[in-house]
């Protein structure tokens, strides 16, 4: 299973189920502008063997980094909300895949968070390596800690073997 996020492609395990959670219909339709008023979403969701995987995405190769507000804060809030998303999916999406997705997502063993990101190779005064890996991965691991007590931090370049995808 493969699933395109912009210029990069993600290649599932195979067993691994995976989805375009902003994708959704149920997200789209029915929460994003549900309870609270503009929703976030992580780009991508993974099960597999009872592991849910929330996945966000970051190109910074072409495009450098403008938001105001902290990566580490924009990435957990968009775990918080997608986490309740996932909650409401499970019991009242109207698309029964998402549904069932969404169940077994939220009874999953062990919930991870991944932020994969992708910098300059080189970093220029024009495009500089802005964001540091480390110091997001320490951030990351204090805000969601209650959820992943440790968040992976990766790119094409230094992709973490624990995850079951690989990206091209």
């Amino acid at each position: 299973m493969a699933i395109a996020e912009g210029a990069l492609t993600f290649t599932f395990a195979p067993g691994a189920e995976a989805s375009k959670y902003d994708d959704w219909s149920f997200y789209r339709n029915q929460f994003q502008q549900g309870c609270f008023k503009d929703n976030k979403a992580v780009d991508l969701l993974c099960e597999l063997n009872r592991s849910a995987w929330l996945i966000e995405v970051k190109d910074y190769r072409v495009h450098p980094r403008t938001k105001a507000v902290d990566l580490a804060d924009e990435v957990a809030i968009k775990v918080r909300d997608t986490l309740a998303g996932l909650v409401a999916a499970s019991v009242g999406a109207n698309d029964p895949v998402e549904r069932a997705f969404a169940r077994r997502m939220v009874r999953a063993q062990r919930m991870r968070v991944v932020c994969h990101i992708e910098q300059p190779a080189k970093a220029s005064r024009l495009r500089p390596r802005v964001i540091e890996p480390d110091k997001l991965k320490l951030k990351l691991r204090t805000l969601l800690k209650a959820i992943d007590a440790h968040p992976i931090v990766t790119d094409r370049g230094s992709m973490d073997t624990t995850v079951p995808w690989a990206v091209t």
